[in-house]
């Protein structure tokens, strides 16, 4: 435990650091964003082994919605983000209700479905700005005292809530409520025999998921000042599961680290090799798939398992 407190702190100072060393804070601030995604997401399909192909619905509508909020009713930021994480809590209740029932392959396509249904919503409602989205959004001051309009003020801002999202989400799967989720993911027939209600369970993950998920996707907006389709649309969602898959499901930096991959790559390969950036993401994809099958974290993790199993069980006794 030590051990992890000194990580996180350390990890923490470095963060904190990253802007006087030179790195754009407004690319730091969506890494940040696209990491809680993938974290959110990771809760769903790391512990709870339910694939969404629709989560970018989430994301997207919930920038919308804040972003709409600010520009057409001057609502404070705090205001505009909490509006957007609560209708992505209700759209998770939607999603989850209907999908939760169904396994597998049959669940992935329910919120493929439900996923291409918002951003068609999204596309031809009034008030989403159509092909062109929600342009200049202010980030006004938080809650009156705080102006967000300088980005290293933001940056702060949006790492502090990304590192109570992430201890958030550690805390909630070492909960009895994660010991239960991580049962039904091992083996569900089992956890109900023990006579817990996995639907309500499920239910539960999945509209968590959608919150934090609407968190993330609201805090974007603000960072970046719009909200356009490219948000909701369905590469979206297939960008957070190659995060969560490339750092590694289950764990904790795992989407973390995946996140940090995609979005380097994406923003420092796409002025020199323009669109052949996404194939080169694909090979790295496939490369750590046939190579990590844990992911990157996942498979940094067994090999200190293994070490450590080798470490207390020493040397083989002579013949």
């Amino acid at each position: 435990m030590r051990t992890v407190v000194v990580t996180y702190a350390l990890l923490g100072l470095l963060a904190a650091c990253l802007p006087w060393l030179g790195v754009y804070p407004v690319f730091l601030m969506k890494l940040l964003c696209f990491a809680m995604f993938a974290c959110a997401y990771n809760l769903l399909l790391g512990f709870g082994r339910m694939l969404s192909f629709g989560h970018a619905a989430f994301f997207g509508f919930a920038a919308y919605v804040t972003s709409w909020l600010i520009t057409a009713h001057g609502a404070g930021p705090a205001a505009a983000v909490l509006g957007g994480v609560v209708i992505a809590a209700l759209l998770g209740v939607v999603f989850g209700g209907l999908a939760i029932r169904r396994r597998g392959i049959y669940f992935a396509m329910i919120t493929l479905a439900l996923g291409q249904l918002v951003y068609f919503v999204c596309l031809e409602a009034p008030f989403t700005g159509g092909e062109n989205g929600l342009q200049g959004v202010p980030r006004g001051t938080l809650l009156g005292v705080l102006p967000l309009r300088s980005d290293m003020v933001m940056y702060y801002l949006v790492l502090g809530v990304f590192a109570g999202v992430f201890l958030f989400i550690r805390r909630v799967v070492h909960s009895p409520f994660g010991h239960v989720l991580r049962a039904i993911r091992e083996n569900e027939s089992r956890a109900i025999s023990l006579g817990y209600d996995i639907n309500r369970y499920k239910l539960l993950a999945f509209v968590l998921s959608a919150a934090l998920t609407g968190l993330a996707g609201s805090l974007n907006a603000l960072v970046l000042g719009f909200a356009t389709l490219s948000s909701v649309q369905q590469s979206t969602s297939g960008e957070v599961i190659l995060m969560t898959l490339l750092g590694g499901t289950g764990t904790f930096f795992g989407p973390v680290v995946g996140a940090a991959i995609v979005m380097t790559l994406q923003e420092y390969l796409s002025d020199l090799v323009g669109g052949w950036v996404i194939a080169i993401i694909g090979v790295i994809f496939v490369a750590c798939v046939l190579s990590f099958r844990r992911g990157i974290v996942g498979e940094l993790e067994a090999l200190r398992l293994r070490r450590l199993h080798a470490r207390v069980a020493g040397p083989a006794a002579p013949a």
